[in-house]
């Protein structure tokens, strides 16, 4: 055991964050501390890092222990470059490559004892020097610089005109580098784009030293930890496993307390069904039945049923009108800003109720073509062309489309004046503001809650073409498969640029990759995206090649798929209504069972009987199918 928290318990005023928190992390494990925003993930970490003091409880660093922190904001100015910066944490090396530099100066003036001293001296420092990979340090800085996105031509830009994430990218390396025997990083993904997050991956699953991760990441989880603490309502609760695992064991044993709390809940209800029914009679052997009931009764250990954080938003996604079949065709779209070309001459068509997700590096052009596609920028060149009765919405990453002066309730009012003000309450208690917090300004409001009211109006817009940029940045967890339901139940057509792994691999039914200027199109989520990027590398020297978005072979395949899913769902029906019929049959059979006519004569009760195996069985084969098809 490396690092042990032990009944932790931290409150803010009267506000109580942590309640005794206790877990263990061992030499190189990887763990996850997951929980809802405002949970006290944070908070935990700075206590482990001595930065607030717990009320109670302790925390017990293994002796020697070293223990490096990312905190989720950074604020590293100064005079050095990037290099400088993450360099600076090979300080001790850098001093012994001065002193054996030294050393290896001096060796020409001196002679006998002395050199031999010297040499002595020199040797050891060497070999201190070797082990502590004195002979790699500055490719390993390089190394690490760009696998956290950094290209060498940056290398020499200065720390003070870097913006808040190249400033965290730049402390995650400079820590990385330091390699202690405990990591602590905090949202550390935050700042990346899929590239870095995947180098991230491979670094902290090798990495020689145990690893502690705050992240709402769950891709990234699921690649990275084996243990997972749960923040929940203050209390913490350890999983072993990664983060699907974790969600599967926890819904099972919510679905378990619950199954047995409405178990306890109906054996109540039937005992004091009894006892009345005994007090009815108002007999004295009946109310002496009654009250020996009512003391067993008595004795139950009550179970409180089990409850969820409440902070679950409710996302109902359905337009108004249906779309044509061509919802959107991008035509030989070009864009740059000045010397900065980001694409040129890409091509791609979206149908009705595809799910397509853009993916690429930071700066490739995502937001922009989603921009230019709401008429916010204009192209270069070539054309966007809706499709007939498509109607959009639009979520911004940056929330430039919310009046940061107005208040949240004003927001919604002002976009939709035939709503009363009943309607927009209840609208926004869906969304988790209630009472005053519909007054609050938007200005003043977390990353976070700007996105719950852009949600809302998109809910509203009741549009058939969502276009969302980044719709998961700022949401927890519970919130993001809230999302993930609700997109993948909405009857329109959804475009959207996303870093969340997890939402893609979720939601996507198709992804467009734009990178070397161009798009790439895989038919499939993130899963097969990343098998065919491992077979087929995006290394094609003809443009031809990989704008596929018109070929012939992609438009069969797609239609290949929608007729499978046409007959899956035919088959289901099939089913369904089967299942009904016999459940109707079997009702007749259990109703004339029950005539004396029928009892009584043994060749009709056989029958009967015979059938109604016939049936059960018939029936069974039909829901093993039916489970099958679902």
């Amino acid at each position: 055991m490396i690092l042990s928290c032990q009944s932790i318990s931290k409150s803010f005023g009267t506000d109580e964050i942590l309640k005794d928190v206790s877990f263990h992390i061992e030499a190189n494990e990887k763990a996850a501390i997951v929980g809802i925003n405002g949970a006290g993930k944070s908070t935990l970490l700075k206590i482990i890092m001595q930065k607030e003091t717990p009320d109670t409880g302790e925390v017990i660093l293994a002796k020697d222990a070293t223990i490096g922190y990312l905190a989720q904001y950074q604020d590293v100015s100064g005079h050095r470059t990037i290099y400088e910066e993450v360099l600076d944490a090979k300080k001790n090396i850098i001093e012994m490559e001065e002193r054996l530099r030294g050393m290896e100066a001096q060796m020409n003036a001196l002679t006998g004892q002395e050199l031999e001293a010297l040499l002595d001296g020199y040797h050891r420092l060497s070999h201190e020097f070797e082990l502590l990979g004195g002979y790699t340090y500055r490719s390993e800085v390089t190394g690490i610089l760009k696998g956290l996105g950094f290209s060498e031509s940056e290398f020499d830009r200065q720390m003070s005109e870097l913006s808040g994430g190249q400033k965290t990218r730049v402390s995650l390396g400079k820590l990385l580098v330091t390699k202690p025997d405990v990591l602590l990083l905090d949202e550390p993904t935050n700042h990346l784009d899929m590239e870095s997050i995947r180098w991230l991956e491979g670094f902290l699953m090798n990495y020689k030293g145990a690893v502690v991760i705050v992240s709402h990441d769950r891709y990234f989880l699921d690649r990275v930890v084996t243990k997972v603490v749960e923040i929940f309502q203050h209390q913490g609760f350890v999983y072993q496993g990664n983060y699907t695992e974790f969600a599967k064991k926890k819904a099972k044993i919510r679905e378990d307390l619950l199954k047995q709390y409405y178990n306890q809940q109906r054996e109540i209800k039937h005992q004091e069904e009894v006892i009345a029914k005994l007090k009815s009679f108002n007999r004295e052997k009946s109310i002496k039945r009654a009250e020996s009931r009512e003391k067993m009764l008595d004795k139950i250990e009550r179970l409180e049923k089990p409850t969820d954080e409440n902070t679950d938003i409710h996302i109902v996604l359905e337009p108004d009108v249906t779309s044509g079949n061509d919802v959107l065709t991008v035509s030989h779209l070009s864009k740059s800003f000045g010397s900065n070309h980001l694409f040129d001459d890409i091509s791609f068509e979206i149908k009705r109720g595809e799910r397509v997700a853009l993916i690429g590096a930071n700066g490739t052009g995502k937001t922009t073509i989603l921009k230019i596609i709401n008429g916010i920028i204009d192209a270069d060149s070539g054309t966007c062309r809706l499709g007939a009765n498509v109607t959009c919405g639009y979520y911004d990453q940056e929330h430039q489309v919310l009046d940061m002066n107005k208040t949240i309730f004003d927001e919604i009012q002002d976009t939709y004046p035939d709503m009363n003000n009943t309607k927009v309450r209840n609208v926004l208690a869906a969304f988790l503001f209630t009472d005053d917090d519909v007054f609050k300004r938007i200005g003043e409001l977390s990353g976070g809650e700007r996105g719950r009211v852009l949600l809302a109006k998109l809910m509203l817009s009741n549009a058939n073409f969502l276009l969302l940029d980044e719709p998961t940045n700022h949401l927890d967890m519970a919130s993001k498969e809230i999302l993930e339901s609700a997109l993948n139940k909405y009857t329109g057509t959804c475009f959207f640029v996303s870093h969340d792994r997890y939402f893609i691999n979720t939601v996507a039914t198709r992804i467009l990759d734009l990178r070397n200027n161009t798009i790439t199109n895989y038919i499939g989520n993130y899963d097969y995206y990343l098998e065919k990027n491992v077979q087929a590398p995006a290394s094609v020297s003809s443009k031809a090649a990989v704008t596929v978005s018109v070929s012939k072979e992609d438009r069969i395949l797609q239609k290949e798929e929608q007729a499978k899913e046409r007959r899956r769902k035919n088959e289901i029906e099939k089913c369904e209504k089967e299942i009904s019929e016999i459940d109707e049959e079997l009702s007749e059979i259990d109703s004339m069972l029950t005539k004396e006519e029928i009892y009584t004569d043994i060749n009709k009760l056989t029958e009967l009987s015979s059938r109604k195996s016939e049936l059960e069985q018939k029936q069974n084969e039909l829901y093993e199918k039916w489970e099958s098809l679902m």
